[in-house]
């Protein structure tokens, strides 16, 4: 966020290695070979973890996470490191250095957090073998897992923001804060709205989180569609907790400044959790295309391997655009106008402020990031047509039944998110209220319908909830009527 007149480089120069005069070609030849075996060998090691059965255990799920992020550190720097020694060109764009920062950052920490995470299970499997199975339950592992992806995420982030902002000359004129001018609420009726927002807020943090409790201590929802559901969970959780707080923070303390920092992790953690949204509704329609139109080879396609490289890929995907769009945006600079016309820091809002010529952000947009949101739209779109098609080959009622109770769930939320969001980018070329509007039905209302569209439609669901709260109800009569024996027990302590 600079002024245009400022000096700043364009692209820097790496000097690479000290390799002496004569010996590129050698070297090449040396890095080439590590560089591919690096590649190769983790790739065997994760295939074949997939393909043997003995290999499911926590170990090995830890060490193929290991073995993705190795090829990908490597991946980072190789490369370009090669590019470099066979063309002997040695500069990078700017965007292109903080990218690499970036990942490098994100996989050089994960790979400490899973190091840390593989101690800890060594450590449960020689000193507790006894309970390494009742410890080192699979929840816990793809949480531990999902956590170390997660922190790597912001702590890169956090450093490549930061390394953006040392970037920029210290007199420039810049705006250090934004103003957010929130929901147009009517004078008098902020308590209403804060009570409305906040009940509607909690309601979507407990509702997803119910429906992740409910597939991870219900064995039967341990399929690949409630595994998909239970990320959408937390990534609707997520996205909430982006928005809302800071929101209800504003309306009771009728502050509306949020920081620069603040403005570009926000901007940032809300691309990025839309965008996962995206790809696992994406996800989620595939799954239920072979569901319905393969259901003989269901099992063999959505094996586990396929439905954790889908989801990682989802969330690789969505840092990636998400981070690209960030980086571009810390290039613009701004005028004294600093007022958002929103309630959060939106990618539109912002680039409407700048003062910069934003052509190359818009072209990222609605290349980059509209050719995203079209393929994940034309997957679900594709899917449901192929399921239609299947559906009236032969009409039954029983068939029509079953496929609306397989997908009806998830065509609701698809209709949902993807109706309001198109409302928001493509109704109108400035903000107003029915723009905000439909901004807060796909931030706070859709990720609160959603617990509720797949517990009242879904049967599995259901019988989950009924089996958890007789549970409760049974442990809760155990614990103020205990069994004979124990009451007698008491009785003779006593």
């Amino acid at each position: 966020m600079r002024p245009e007149n400022q000096s700043s480089v364009s692209q820097f120069l790496l000097l690479g290695l000290p390799i002496p005069p004569g010996q590129q070609g050698v070297f090449f030849t040396l890095f080439l070979g590590m560089y591919l075996t690096t590649v190769l060998g983790n790739l065997l090691i994760i295939l074949l973890i997939r393909l043997d059965s003995r290999l499911h255990t926590p170990m090995y799920f830890f060490l193929s996470h290991l073995a993705f992020s190795d090829i990908s550190l490597s991946s980072v720097i190789v490369p370009k490191m090669l590019r470099n020694m066979q063309t002997q060109q040695q500069s990078i764009s700017y965007v292109g250095c903080i990218s690499q920062l970036y990942f490098f950052m994100l996989f050089g920490t994960l790979d400490n957090f899973l190091l840390a995470v593989m101690a800890y299970d060594r450590y449960i499997a020689i000193c507790h073998p006894l309970h390494y199975t009742t410890v080192m339950k699979e929840g816990l592992c793809l949480l531990l897992v999902a956590g170390s992806w997660i922190l790597s995420c912001v702590i890169a982030l956090l450093h490549t923001l930061l390394l953006v902002r040392l970037m920029r000359p210290e007199n420039q004129s810049s705006v250090s804060h934004f103003l957010l001018l929130g929901l147009p609420i009517p004078p008098g009726q902020q308590g209403v709205f804060f009570t409305l927002f906040l009940g509607m807020y909690l309601t979507t943090v407990l509702g997803n989180l119910l429906i992740i409790l409910l597939i991870r201590l219900d064995s039967r929802l341990h399929t690949p569609m409630y595994f998909f559901l239970s990320h959408l969970a937390f990534s609707d959780i997520s996205l909430s907790s982006v928005i809302v707080p800071k929101m209800l923070r504003n309306m009771q303390t009728q502050q509306q400044s949020i920081s620069y920092m603040g403005c570009i992790s926000q901007l940032y953690f809300f691309i990025l959790f839309a965008g996962l949204d995206n790809f696992l509704l994406a996800v989620m329609a595939y799954d239920r295309y072979v569901a319905i139109c393969h259901p003989l080879h269901y099992t063999t396609i959505m094996r586990e391997g396929l439905c954790m490289l889908l989801v990682m890929g989802s969330w690789i995907t969505a840092c990636g655009n998400s981070m690209l769009n960030t980086l571009l945006l810390g290039r613009l600079s701004f005028s004294a106008n600093n007022t958002i016309p929103h309630f959060y820091c939106d990618l539109a809002a912002l680039l409407k402020l700048s003062c910069s010529n934003v052509s190359l952000n818009k072209l990222m947009i609605f290349t980059e990031a509209g050719m995203l949101f079209f393929l994940c739209f034309g997957i679900i779109l594709g899917s449901y047509i192929r399921i239609g098609t299947i559906m009236l080959r032969v009409p039954s009622t029983k068939r029509l039944f079953k496929a609306f109770s397989t997908c009806g769930s998830h065509l609701s939320v698809v209709s949902l998110y993807y109706g309001t969001s198109a409302g928001v980018y493509f109704s109108s070329s400035s903000w107003g209220s029915k723009d905000i509007i439909a901004s807060v039905m796909y931030t706070v209302v859709t990720p609160m319908l959603n617990p509720f569209i797949y517990s009242l439609r879904n049967r599995d669901i259901k019988q989950a909830l009924e089996m958890c709260v007789n549970r409760v109800k049974f442990f809760k009569q155990q614990s103020l009527n205990p069994p004979v024996a124990v009451r007698s027990t008491v009785r003779y302590i006593s």
